[in-house]
């Protein structure tokens, strides 16, 4: 006679789905992602045209925005110092600003535009940032009769970086703000409070214009808040990735009112945690300012980025319309915010928020959230209790054995995402240290064998193997599949109990993963369906989409937005980052998916096919097939500066004890390799030996920002002819006095180029204890060298500045400081040599190389 136990085994037959189903099984998901993913990503509204004004007065339009970028970007590159900024473009502004003001309705509104002239200085970073005489144009709109004084600040700059027009960075944004102008003071707004728009000078100097405006202007002590645009490429859906801080009520006016969202809590922890390296105004008005706000940049195609590609016609046409219609109903709606009156009154907590795929924005404060993830963690708790009560009920198992299977099956979990996620770290460690970084760059695909497979391939093989060995004992296939899920979704509340612990607004993420996953156990609990074959797996199918969807539009939109961004990051390992949040991804997306190729007859063969898809994806890695870089849509990043250097032995009028010059060449991503054939083995050209490193400041190389100094190890001097040397910037001892034994002070003075590095570094123990600029870095005991960034716009008056050390011995010997100066012209090309131009014309077509003249001069005084 059977047992009980035997005659289960016989109901519950281990029956398979035949194999040759699994390729339609991840085919389907394939095509969610690119069918209704990826459309949802790019979906924009059409165009609004002058026609559509005229049928319906009042709405952005999108074309006249378009062809004002289109006259702004022919001026060309934007760099402060230059004529085509600080003159035309200025002209350029105040001629549109005012053609918008014979068209407002001064019966409602009052409308005043300013050029302010600034001089200023504070710390960026570990750098002291002296600008003087930068410009910013400047509108004040308010509604007439106005009770109070409190004001929105809109932001953006139209300056650029050397060589680029800066269409997308950020001309576009300066257009849409003049058109929200245009249309507010054109028809009957109403308003409660004024808006002050800023078209900013001096943002790529960096933030110069927005730190002058913010401590400077007479405007700038009523504004309450603060709309910053900026953006990281060509177009395309802005994000709003910072808000606040501790504001919250600005994000009930984003969720209330933006026409179409997209934005997410993940996007500012990853921000505000250094993960992305940009900064953007809002630190400035955030930090000295201490104003809320809200911070949105574009992001589609940052390969063109700070390029000579950032052009109008890259552009997609539907972004001015997405983009208007999302700003003007933001400016509208916080124009009339009660809370615009005193903001600090409602500055407590933060907000969860994040789009559905641009569908819907969620957003809901902190503390809900905290117990929205507590109260999910708990029923997933509830839930696999009564899983197991009901599956021991069911089998006739005693509960105590189906929770030893369960805690295998966990185990075995466990050991399955360990070896995905070695697998992934391994391959991320194994392409740097071969120098095969970025194959991904410009062939995204790549992501999905070098990453994804390893990831599925670990996942899916360690359950596949256990489950093909317990064929003859243990609970059926069925429910071993469901216990296994159900391990994973209990390590996943786990670690979102975790994150709500360290207040980590992100755990959303996950608790949305548990939780449509929770959702699809009662069902099958419900309807019994868990006990079948197979119809359980309906319901957990169907409530699978939409998570499934929502990680991968996550997904898509991280590789949209950071993939570009590894072209501009040499310091950290971009494998790392690519291969981690891939596994993340998969963690979430694809936990309760992988498991249903057990039920699939050789499973472990479909499985395998993942490990056999991640070793071809390694071999496509060493090829010309996943070659990193394509001329123009995807361009490997270049500094080089045409240099004439001079070291000399004392003070500013001693004699010289070396001089050369050359061409100072500084890569800017992870692979600084591949111009090394081109340049050094099919040319005349070769590299000089790095022995300044020892005697120099920056190894005697010209910095030119402080992104530079983390790059200073990859980059090279390749000995050449000499530059036009009128440019090279002066330094003049106007005094040297003491005021005691032990200290000495210098009075200095520099003139030259409107962009000049200068670097101090005391000497023989002695210590800078004061000096001109701001005394942020000496108070907190900054590591020398000291680094000030001084840049000039209109005004080329010499910079003159002192400096005090001290030294504990009066009987000083030796030199007591060592400056060196790098000056830079970034602008005026033809100053640029032949020599330099055949130089520059060596790098291969996907090479972008920004290029202008240089100088580096130090003395020991």
């Amino acid at each position: 006679m059977k047992s009980k136990y035997e005659n289960m085994k016989i109901i519950y037959n281990r029956s398979k789905i035949g194999w040759y189903w699994a390729p339609l099984f991840v085919s389907c998901w394939f095509l969610l992602f690119y069918l209704v993913v990826i459309p949802s990503f790019h979906r924009m509204p059409q165009l609004k045209t002058l026609e559509d004004e005229r049928q319906q007065p009042g709405q952005f339009i999108g074309e006249r925005a378009e062809n004002t970028l289109l006259r702004l970007s022919k001026i060309g590159p934007k760099v402060v110092g230059s004529a085509a900024n600080e003159q035309v473009a200025i002209q350029f502004l105040l001629s549109e600003i005012g053609d918008i003001i014979d068209e407002a309705r001064t019966d409602l509104y009052d409308i005043e535009k300013d050029v302010q002239v600034a001089s200023g200085n504070y710390l960026l970073w570990s750098m002291v940032n002296v600008y003087q005489s930068i410009q910013n144009v400047v509108v004040k709109l308010s509604p007439k009769n106005a009770t109070s004084e409190a004001a929105l600040l809109i932001n953006s700059h139209f300056d650029s970086v050397p060589g680029s027009s800066g269409a997308g960075d950020a001309g576009m944004m300066c257009v849409i703000m003049l058109e929200v102008l245009r249309v507010i003071t054109k028809y009957e707004t109403p308003l409660t409070y004024s808006v002050v728009f800023l078209f900013n000078g001096a943002e790529e100097n960096p933030l110069q214009g927005s730190h002058a405006f913010i401590t400077q202007h007479p405007w700038a002590q009523n504004v309450k808040a603060v709309i910053n645009l900026d953006s990281a490429g060509s177009g395309g859906r802005e994000i709003l990735f910072q808000s606040g801080p501790d504001h919250p009520w600005l994000m009930k006016y984003y969720g209330k009112n933006i026409v179409h969202p997209f934005a997410s809590t993940i996007g500012e922890e990853l921000f505000q945690n250094g993960f992305v390296p940009s900064e953007t105004d809002y630190r400035v008005f955030r930090d000295y300012g201490h104003i809320p706000g809200l911070d949105m940049a574009q992001t589609l195609n940052g390969y063109v980025y700070h390029t000579k590609y950032d052009r109008f016609n890259l552009i997609p046409r539907r972004t001015y319309q997405l983009t208007g219609e999302n700003i003007l109903a933001l400016v509208k709606a916080l124009a009339n915010a009660e809370e615009l009156e005193n903001p600090s009154k409602y500055a407590e907590g933060h907000m969860i928020f994040f789009d559905m795929m641009g569908w819907f924005f969620v957003y809901y404060p902190e503390t809900t959230g905290i117990i929205i993830n507590i109260t999910v963690c708990v029923l997933v708790c509830v839930t696999i209790v009564l899983y197991i009560w009901m599956m021991s009920s069911s089998t006739g198992m005693f509960r105590r054995r189906i929770w030893a299977k369960f805690g295998i099956l966990a185990a075995l979990q466990v050991a399955g995402v360990a070896l995905g996620i070695g697998l992934v770290i391994s391959i991320a460690l194994f392409l740097d240290a071969v120098n095969l970084p970025m194959s991904w760059f410009s062939q995204n695909w790549m992501l999905f064998g070098l990453y994804f497979c390893p990831m599925i391939f670990g996942m899916g093989i360690v359950p596949a193997i256990y489950f093909s060995r317990t064929k003859e004992h243990g609970l059926p296939l069925g429910y071993g599949i469901q216990l296994l899920m159900h391990s994973h979704c209990l390590i996943l509340t786990i670690i979102t109990a975790i994150m709500v612990s360290y207040s980590i607004r992100s755990a959303f993420v996950i608790m949305l993963c548990i939780g449509f996953y929770t959702l699809s156990v009662l069902l099958n609990l419900v309807t019994k369906a868990h006990k079948t074959n197979f119809l359980w797996l309906i319901p957990h199918c169907i409530c699978q989409v939409l998570p499934f969807m929502f990680y991968t539009y996550c997904c898509y939109a991280f590789y949209v937005v950071f993939v570009p961004m590894q072209g501009r990051e040499c310091n950290t390992n971009p494998e790392i980052l690519m291969g981690f949040f891939t596994a993340l991804m998969v963690l979430l997306f694809a936990p309760f998916l992988v498991p249903l190729f057990c039920l699939f007859r050789k499973s472990k063969t479909i499985i395998s096919m993942f490990g056999v898809c991640t070793i071809v994806f390694i071999i496509f890695a060493a090829t010309p097939i996943a070659f990193p870089y394509a001329e123009k849509t995807a361009p490997q990043r270049f500094f080089a500066v045409h240099t004439a250097r001079t070291f000399h032995n004392g003070d500013a009028a001693s004699t010289v004890s070396h001089r050369d010059s050359g061409y100072f060449v500084l890569p800017v991503d992870r692979r600084p390799h591949t111009v090394d054939d081109i340049l050094f083995e099919n040319t005349n050209f070769t590299k000089s030996e790095r022995i300044d490193c020892d005697s120099e400041l920056m190894c005697g190389f010209p910095i030119y920002s402080s992104r530079w100094l983390n790059a200073v190890d990859n980059s090279y001097f390749v000995p050449g002819p000499e530059p036009n040397r009128e440019y090279i910037p002066t330094l003049t001892i106007l005094d040297k006095s003491s005021k005691s034994d032990t200290n000495i002070k210098f009075d200095l003075e520099i003139s030259g180029p409107d962009h000049t590095s200068i670097f101090i570094l005391p000497l023989n123990d002695s210590k800078l204890v004061d000096w001109s600029f701001i005394k942020d870095p000496l108070d907190a005991n900054v590591t020398p060298p000291y680094y000030v960034y001084w840049s000039y716009a209109l005004d080329p008056k010499p910079l003159q500045f002192s400096l005090e050390f001290e030294h504990d011995d009066p009987n000083w010997s030796g030199g007591t400081f060592k400056i060196a100066l790098m000056g830079h012209r970034i602008h005026d090309d033809m100053y640029i040599t032949e020599d330099f131009r055949e130089f520059l014309a060596t790098f291969p077509p996907w090479a972008h190389v920004s290029s202008w003249l240089g100088s580096y001069n130090s003395w020991q005084l």
